[in-house]
């Protein structure tokens, strides 16, 4: 082996300290609000956007908008770590499905409050 190999697997068997733990936390906490807020938003967005609901049937006109909103808020995460200096490129597919799950999950949890003509 080389010894830059050696070198690189050192450093990855090495244990974290309590510093580079605490930074891996915040990373981890900055994007799951991320993907809460753009959960949030783009479930209030899909409810002003596709019109008014219907009151007896409590369905909206145009529900592909929120679908499309939804595809655009969890690509537009990126975007925003970019802006919050988060290493994205270090997220692997497992991350990402995080990311769109907690979006969708808040996407669909506000769409339907928002629905929901009792709390209206």
């Amino acid at each position: 082996m080389s010894d830059n190999a050696v070198a690189a697997e050192a450093e990855t068997t090495r244990p974290r300290t309590r510093a580079e733990k605490q930074v891996e936390h915040r990373s981890r906490i900055k994007r799951t609000l991320v993907a809460c807020f753009m959960g949030i938003l783009t479930g209030a967005l899909s409810f002003y956007l596709s019109g008014t609901p219907d009151p007896v049937t409590g369905l909206q006109a145009n529900n592909i908008i929120g679908l499309l909103l939804l595809a655009a808020g969890v690509v537009f995460q990126k975007h925003v770590f970019m802006l919050l200096k988060v290493d994205y490129l270090d997220l692997t597919g497992k991350d990402w499905f995080y990311q769109s799950f907690m979006t969708f999950a808040l996407w669909f949890m506000t769409w339907t409050l928002l629905l929901t003509t009792a709390v209206l």
